[in-house]
């Protein structure tokens, strides 16, 4: 099966017998599956296979059946990342929220506290790393948070482009949140980060430039 990081990505077969799954903590035997779907054993087999060979589920505990024990299977937290989740409209509405209470220079605090902490998390493996592959260390650790980011050579040094941003449609309501890039980044590194480029003002990508170690501005940039 390809990499898949969606449950649109998969066939219905699979998105509907997923789904079953995911209405049933407990785990579902094969039998239930093909009379909820309407599909033969044999396919729904395959299915399974094709779903315990991406870890997206696993044989659990054999129901009782005052017979022969009938395998049930159950869906893993990688079978639940699949579901949409909207992050997006949640987290816009909070933000919403604290404008309201604390004011624009209240949530631009926050954004870049939080930055500031997550950053400082993420400095142990920038920090391990020689001087010269900050920004591929850097780099990685964006891309662990969502970012597709990559050390790339820009102007004769090494810069960093993130080609996802993770806060794009909120972003474009309040560009406030761009705090919390430039704060993760500078609590990672221990150095002033640059925005060269950003996607939200029609860029290829969001671009930045480590700077030297200097004083960073607590307050974001």
């Amino acid at each position: 099966m390809k990499s898949v990081a969606s449950l649109r990505q998969l066939g219905p077969t699979q998105q509907k017998l997923l789904r079953k799954l995911l209405h049933a903590p407990q785990g579902t035997t094969v039998e239930t599956l093909c009379d909820a779907l309407g599909v033969t054993h044999n396919a729904i087999r395959q299915h399974l296979t094709a779903l315990i060979a991406a870890g997206f589920i696993e044989r659990g505990m054999a129901l009782p059946t005052g017979g022969r024990p009938q395998m049930r299977y159950v869906l893993l937290p990688a079978g639940r990342d699949l579901f949409p989740r909207n992050y997006g409209l949640i987290a816009t509405s909070v933000l919403e929220h604290l404008y309201a209470s604390a004011g624009k220079s209240g949530v631009q605090a926050l954004l870049a506290d939080i930055g500031r902490q997550l950053g400082a998390a993420a400095a142990e493996h920038v920090n391990a790393v020689d001087t010269d592959e900050t920004a591929v260390a850097l780099a990685t650790q964006l891309d662990a948070l969502g970012y597709e980011a990559l050390a790339v050579r820009r102007d004769g040094e090494t810069q960093v482009e993130a080609y996802n941003c993770v806060f794009h449609a909120l972003a474009q309501a309040h560009p406030d949140v761009c705090r919390f890039d430039l704060a993760f980044m500078e609590a990672a590194t221990g150095r002033p980060i640059q925005h060269m480029e950003c996607l939200l003002r029609g860029g290829h990508a969001c671009r930045f430039r480590i700077g030297t170690t200097g004083k960073i501005d607590k307050h974001g940039t």
